[in-house]
């Protein structure tokens, strides 16, 4: 039987199925105050500043950050968090990024193989897909962080 691959979180990032550099969080700006949200936001602008009257449109966020903190994730989580206790546990990071053009902090775990050893607060990560979760009938897909290799070009488009 095929596995069905679905967001954790419809709308909050694009298909996994694209090219990875075209892989994005989506978050939402407001026309009024061009205020930027993550999670997406799509009943009102949340800037108490905001002189109203704008909407809200989808925006593909920097593909692109440095990490703002990070920590490492070393224990079973309780329910009702999916955790199978016959299965070992395997340690997480989850990583706080920020994307200086939306003013920012977008947190996310580690891609597979990136350790807290792997990662220094100001290290360039990038977006890239990622599966949370797998079961019988689907793919559970999310984003995931990891660092920017030496030599990569500058910016992702």
């Amino acid at each position: 039987m095929t596995r069905t691959r679905r967001p954790v979180v419809p709308g909050w990032f694009t298909d996994d199925t694209v090219p990875e550099v075209e892989f994005r969080l989506l978050g939402t700006r407001c026309t009024a105050c061009a205020s930027v949200f993550f999670p997406r936001e799509d009943d009102g602008c949340r800037n108490p500043g905001c002189p109203g009257g704008g909407e809200l449109a989808e925006v593909p966020l920097s593909p692109r950050g440095r990490v703002w903190s990070y920590t490492d994730g070393r224990y079973r989580p309780p329910a009702p968090y999916v955790s199978d206790p016959d299965v070992p546990w395997e340690p997480y990071t989850l990583v706080a990024v920020e994307l200086a053009a939306e003013a920012m902090v977008v947190l996310g775990q580690a891609a597979p193989g990136v350790s807290t050893a792997d990662l220094a607060v100001g290290t360039e990560v990038e977006v890239v897909p990622g599966v949370l979760n797998e079961d019988e009938r689907h793919v559970w897909t999310t984003w995931n962080w990891r660092p920017v290799r030496r030599g990569q070009r500058e910016e992702r488009s």
